[in-house]
C-alpha cells in the first residue's frame, strides 16, 4: 500500500471536518433564522465551481426511513443497465470517500485530493461572502458534483442529508425524478414536531418539471403530496403499499426504473446486487453478527421485522444511541426482544452519544423477565463480551446508532483496504 497516499488523503479528510465548528448539521441548522441561506449559500459556492450540477440528471430521494436503501438499489439497477451512474450518499460508514461512488467504486483518494485542493480557493471566497463558509456537508456535496461532471456521469442519485427543502442537495433545479420513502418522527427539533411539517419540509424536493413517486401510504400525507405536485405542475406516482418495508423500497425503485426505461431483467439483477453497510448487514455466522445503523422508531421497527424472519435461539443485543434521539421510542422496541444486553458508547467528536446508564433507567420496565445486562464505555469490548457470550445458534445485533455500526465494521473491514480497493465488501 502507498502510505503517501493516504497521508494526503487524511490530510484532506482533516481539513474538511476542520470546516465545521459546531457538532452535527443539526445544531448549524438550527441556529439560523434564515434558512434560505443554506441553497443561496450552495448556489454561490456551485457558481465558484463552474455549476456542475447544471451538466446532470438527478434523482432526488428523501424520506425518513430507507432512503439510503433506495439511493443504492437505483444506482446498482442502474449501472447493472449499463449506463454510468454516480451517487451522493450520507453518512459514511467507515471513511469518508464511501459518500461518492460511480459504478462499482468509490471516488480515488487522488481524485479526491485533487478536487479538493482545486476548490480550495473556492471555499476560502465564500468565507468572505454574505453568505458566510461553506460547511463540511455542503463542501462533500460539491466534491461529488465535480467529480461527477468530470467522469461524465449518465444518472446521478442523490441521497437528501436531512429533511428537503433547506438541505444542499436540493440546490439542484431540474431534477428528472424525485422520491420520498415515507415520512415519520426524526429530526423534530429542525424539520417540526407534527407529520404534517415533516411531510412538508420533505416535500420541498417536489420541483416543476419532474416526476414524483412515493410508498407513504397515508391519506393525509399524500394529500399534502398531490397537493404540491400539482401546483408544480409534477406528475405524481404513489405505488402499490405492503406492510414490508423492504417490499416499499424495491416497489419505489421498481417503479422509478420502469419509468426511466430500465428493461425488467435488468431491474432484478440490480436489486439482487444491491448491499449497503450497516443495514441489516450480516457480517459473520456462528454465531450471526448483524450490524444494523437504524437510529429511530421507524428504522427500528424495520430491523425487529427483520429478525423475526430469522431462526435463533438468544438475541445479543450491543446498543448505543445518539443524545439527540428519542431513545425511549427505541429501546421500547428493542429490549422486550433482547436476551442479554449490552449498553455502551461510540466516540464520534461530531455527535454526543446517550450516557449508557440513563439508557438502562429508561429500560427498565421493557426487559425480559429473565433479561441480563451490562454496560460498556467501550463499544469493542462490549461487542468482545457479546461474542464470548454467545452461542452458535444466537444473534448478536448492534444497533441504535450509525457512529456505533460504522465503530464497529471496522473490525471486520479496515479502513485502509476500502480505501485502496474502493469497495465496502469486496475486501
Amino acid at each position: 500500500m502507498n502510505k503517501k497516499r493516504f497521508k494526503k488523503y487524511y490530510r484532506t479528510v482533516k481539513f474538511l471536518e476542520s470546516l465545521s465548528t459546531l457538532s452535527s448539521k443539526q445544531n448549524y441548522m438550527v441556529h439560523r433564522n434564515d434558512l434560505d441561506i443554506y441553497l443561496k449559500r450552495m448556489r454561490y459556492f456551485l457558481n465558484l465551481l463552474d455549476n456542475p450540477d447544471r451538466w446532470l440528471n438527478f434523482i432526488h430521494i428523501t424520506g425518513t426511513s430507507g432512503k439510503g436503501t433506495v439511493t443504492n438499489m437505483l444506482h446498482e439497477v442502474i449501472y447493472s443497465s449499463g449506463v454510468k451512474v454516480g451517487s451522493f450518499t450520507s453518512p459514511f460508514v467507515t471513511t469518508s470517500i464511501e459518500k461518492i461512488k460511480i459504478n462499482d467504486k468509490y471516488i480515488s483518494m487522488d481524485d479526491f485530493v485533487k478536487i479538493v485542493e482545486k476548490m480550495k480557493p473556492a471555499i476560502k471566497q465564500t468565507i468572505k461572502s454574505k453568505f458566510g463558509a461553506v460547511s463540511y456537508f455542503e463542501v462533500f456535496f460539491a466534491i461529488s458534483l465535480v467529480y461527477f461532471r468530470q467522469q461524465k456521469c449518465d444518472w446521478v442519485v442523490l441521497e437528501v442529508g436531512l429533511g428537503g427543502r433547506y438541505d444542499a442537495t436540493n440546490v439542484i433545479e431540474n431534477p428528472v425524478f424525485t422520491a420520498i420513502t415515507n415520512i415519520d418522527y426524526d429530526h423534530t427539533e429542525i424539520l417540526g414536531k407534527t407529520l404534517t411539517k415533516i411531510a412538508r419540509d420533505k416535500a420541498g424536493i417536489i420541483k416543476k418539471g419532474s416526476t414524483f413517486f412515493t410508498s407513504e401510504n397515508r391519506k393525509s400525507i399524500l394529500k399534502i403530496f398531490k397537493n404540491i405536485c400539482t401546483n408544480h405542475s409534477v406528475e405524481f406516482n404513489a405505488i402499490q403499499h405492503s406492510r414490508d418495508y423492504m417490499k416499499n423500497n424495491i416497489l419505489l425503485v421498481t417503479n422509478i426504473c420502469k419509468k426511466i426505461g430500465i428493461k425488467d431483467s435488468d431491474i432484478h439483477v440490480g436489486i439482487s446486487k444491491s448491499r449497503l453497510q450497516c443495514r441489516f448487514e450480516i457480517i459473520q455466522n456462528d454465531p450471526t453478527i448483524i450490524i444494523d445503523g437504524a437510529h429511530n422508531k421507524a428504522k427500528i421497527k424495520s430491523t425487529i421485522d427483520n429478525l423475526r424472519k430469522i431462526k435463533y435461539n438468544k438475541l445479543h443485543l450491543v446498543i448505543a444511541i445518539s443524545q439527540n434521539k428519542d431513545h425511549l421510542a427505541i429501546l421500547k422496541q428493542l429490549i422486550p426482544v433482547a436476551d442479554n444486553i449490552y449498553f455502551t458508547k461510540f466516540m464520534n467528536r461530531f455527535r454526543k452519544c446517550a450516557d449508557p446508564e440513563s439508557l438502562i433507567n429508561l429500560s427498565k420496565n421493557y426487559f425480559k423477565k429473565d433479561a441480563i445486562y451490562m454496560k460498556y464505555t467501550s463499544s469493542k469490548k462490549a461487542t468482545s463480551i457479546a461474542l464470548q457470550n454467545a452461542d452458535k445458534s444466537d444473534i448478536i445485533l448492534i444497533t441504535g446508532s450509525f457512529f456505533l455500526a460504522g465503530e464497529i465494521r471496522k473490525l471486520w473491514y479496515p479502513e485502509e483496504e476500502i480505501l485502496e480497493k474502493r469497495n465496502a465488501f469486496d475486501i
